[in-house]
């Protein structure tokens, strides 16, 4: 990395431009590169509905009354395609240690260092650390970096995307990881008895021992134009479900009716999104949420999403016992890996 001269304002030349970085040249201006501003019918501020915060639907997956559980996973799923659940049963030091392990990679480790576990841009694995994910209309860039890397099952795990520092890093990961299957296994058990199948259905059709656990650190560093500017642009996830962490600053937007709206965190909740996996297999009974992130001017926001996929290998489509006559397919069966490819490359599916 080396630091250039030009028109009187310094800025920072690498193989890959970090935002962390271009944050640290901007916070004196109240500019930014002009690749980061979206287009008007993007920028947040003109988008976003204002004044109203969306309350997702929360639910209490300890709740002893079952059925209950499996309607409200079911509902928000079919209306939402996103909810928060509470009382998950991971402790709060262990998502605590998993965010300060997270953190302290991003602002403590030397940009050398963090450099040695990069993406290498020649590879289809996305697992490493990065900033560009996907192409984007007109060369635009979100105001993020990113760490990929496979947490679960042990037989994908890729240690040379595991930053070696903060040393708590692997401990902190490995047991948020182990927590968290307790959790995967009761949501998708809800949200198979909610299209009336049995319990074990839908983990089976989507790709069972072997689904694949992704995490994903966003760091947004502060932004002096946060409403010009998107963190991660309007999408939905590839996986079957996401769950996420998010740190205490507002970021996370939905849409919802014909409008963008912030959404209100829950302290100590998981969100949980809908992917279009679970879209596909439920035959588009279950909808995949459309989201967005914006920024914010003052402080940085971080969130730990993990993304429950199916090994690349591995066919999705719709159940079988969700087809009938009146009810013909809506998706193409596929393997993971070709709908993976599609989505980057923004081609059909």
């Amino acid at each position: 990395m080396k630091t250039v001269q030009g028109n009187g304002v310094t800025a920072l030349t690498m193989e890959v431009a970090r935002v962390q970085a271009i944050a640290s040249i901007s916070k004196c201006m109240d500019t930014i590169p002009s690749e980061y501003i979206r287009s008007e019918n993007e920028q947040p501020a003109a988008t976003t509905l204002h004044g109203v915060v969306l309350q997702v639907p929360v639910i209490d997956i300890s709740d002893v009354d079952e059925e209950k559980v499996v309607k409200m996973i079911a509902e928000a799923s079919k209306e939402w395609g996103i909810f928060q659940v509470t009382n998950h049963g991971i402790p709060d030091d262990v998502i605590a240690n998993l965010q300060k392990v997270g953190k302290a990679f991003f602002e403590e480790v030397p940009q050398e260092e963090k450099e040695l576990i990069a993406k290498n841009p020649g590879s289809q694995s996305i697992e490493g650390y990065g900033t560009s994910l996907q192409k984007e209309v007109e060369g635009k860039k979100g105001w993020v970096d990113h760490l990929f890397h496979k947490i679960w099952p042990p037989s994908e795990i890729n240690c040379r995307y595991w930053p070696k520092n903060p040393p708590s890093y692997r401990e902190a990961n490995e047991e948020y990881a182990k927590r968290l299957r307790d959790v995967v296994d009761r949501i998708f058990k809800s949200l198979s008895l909610g299209l009336g199948l049995e319990a074990h259905e839908m983990m089976e059709a989507a790709g069972g021992e072997d689904i694949v656990h992704l995490l994903k650190i966003n760091y947004y560093p502060p932004c002096p134009r946060p409403d010009l500017v998107l963190g991660v642009v309007a999408h939905t996830d590839m996986s079957h479900i996401t769950i996420l962490v998010p740190n205490e600053v507002q970021g996370l937007q939905v849409f919802k009716d014909d409008h963008w709206y912030d959404v209100k965190y829950i302290p100590n909740a998981l969100i949980v999104h809908i992917g279009d996996q679970v879209e596909i297999l439920s035959n588009g009974k279950y909808k995949s949420v459309y989201h967005r992130t914006t920024v914010n001017k003052d402080k940085t926001r971080m969130s730990w999403p993990v993304f429950l996929e199916p090994p690349s290998e591995h066919e999705v489509g719709p159940i079988p016992k969700l087809i009938n006559e009146a009810n013909p397919p809506k998706f193409k069966t596929k393997k993971y890996k070709d709908y993976v490819y599609c989505k980057l490359n923004k081609l059909p599916q």
